[in-house]
């Protein structure tokens, strides 16, 4: 199970839509793994004048790498991380997440980092079974 869903929040979803906030709360407490990386690469990438910021750490355990894999294939959640941080996020291998500025999603170094190309490059033996 991808999150652990509060039954308010299923009554909710059974009766209606449910607001953004109230999605994103409950991704960040399932999640939290996920949640700490992408709040990080948004954070450092606000901090900075770059036009992304991304994690090159691998995630401690298969249960952190687990979040990381649930957040980013599902639309639902990356979309949401991503309006709530106001990025867009791109994703290579297990782990490594990048938060681009909305404005930089047309550009080059995007383009590069989501190509087949960039896939490519960023593959090592040891990233094989991750």
């Amino acid at each position: 199970m991808s999150l652990n869903v509060p039954p308010t929040l299923l009554e909710a979803a059974e009766s209606g839509p449910v607001s953004d906030d109230e999605f994103v709360a409950c991704v960040r407490d399932s999640l939290p793994y996920a949640w700490q990386t992408v709040s990080r690469v948004a954070a450092d990438l606000e901090s900075s004048g770059a036009e992304f910021a991304d994690n090159v750490v691998p995630p401690p355990s298969e249960a952190e790498r687990g979040q990381l894999l649930r957040a980013l294939a599902s639309d639902a959640i990356r979309s949401s991380l991503e309006r709530h941080f106001g990025v867009k996020l791109a994703f290579q291998n297990c782990h490594r997440v990048a938060a681009f500025r909305l404005a930089a999603v047309d550009s080059e170094t995007y383009r590069r980092f989501v190509s087949t190309r960039g896939q490519l490059l960023n593959q090592s033996p040891e990233l094989r079974d991750c």
